[in-house]
């Protein structure tokens, strides 16, 4: 299967790199590129790709909002935000806005090509660890539901079974699926199937969405777990 990108940055020779590199592979493609956030909105239209590399800082739309709106409209497509520093509050924002990680712009290629295929395949490419770190960070200092109590119970929460809200709130602390089968004594393909459940139910894409619904409605507080 070939996976199709779309390049989102505002450097012509930045999108010229990457292009080079992923078109090198033989199971990717780079179908479209765009220098701003509402061009790769509508590229993203267009072209349908597998993966959008988004860059944050470009003119116009940026790609906080442009991951907002691709992720609202195509289900099918994921974001992988780039972003120039390690634990950029950008970053955060565009997890928030729907994206499956985020990568630095530094990446080496070997760490690109796997974290897209990871992406393709459904998977987020942000290590639970990384992602508690990065929620501990900012989390704290971001307006919303994560700085003050939520007036109600997390939606979609009642619907989960008692070992899925146990396994959620592992998610939360960082843990692999590995780490939680050994602390919780299951198979590592039970608490597999687990997540799997506990995503569909509350309507998230991955590890990383489940990690800020638990963060931003309550179920865990940075630092707390």
């Amino acid at each position: 299967m070939t996976i199709t990108i779309l390049l989102a940055d505002d450097q012509p020779m930045l999108r010229l790199g990457f292009r080079a590199v992923l078109n090198a592979q033989p199971d990717m493609r780079v179908v479209a590129e765009a220098g701003d956030g509402a061009t790769a909105v509508r590229m993203t239209a267009a072209t349908h790709p597998d993966v959008v590399l988004m860059d944050v800082r470009m003119p116009g739309t940026d790609g906080i909002e442009a991951t907002r709106q691709i992720t609202a409209a195509d289900g099918a497509t994921r974001v992988l935000i780039l972003t120039t520093f390690d634990l950029d509050e950008y970053a955060y924002a565009g997890l928030r806005a729907g994206a499956s990680g985020f990568l630095l712009k530094d990446v080496p290629p070997p760490d690109l090509m796997s974290a897209i295929r990871a992406v393709a395949s459904g998977d987020a490419v942000v290590a639970p660890s990384v992602t508690r770190r990065l929620l501990d960070a900012f989390l704290p200092h971001i307006p919303g539901p994560a700085g003050s109590s939520p007036a109600g119970p997390a939606p979609g929460i009642e619907g989960l079974t008692p070992r899925e809200h146990e396994i959620l709130i592992e998610v939360a602390a960082g843990l692999t699926n590995a780490e939680i089968a050994a602390r919780l004594s299951l198979a590592e393909a039970t608490v597999k199937t687990h997540v799997g459940r506990l995503l569909g139910k509350l309507h998230l894409r991955d590890r990383v969405q489940a990690v800020i619904y638990a963060y931003e409605h309550g179920l865990v507080r940075p630092g707390s777990t």
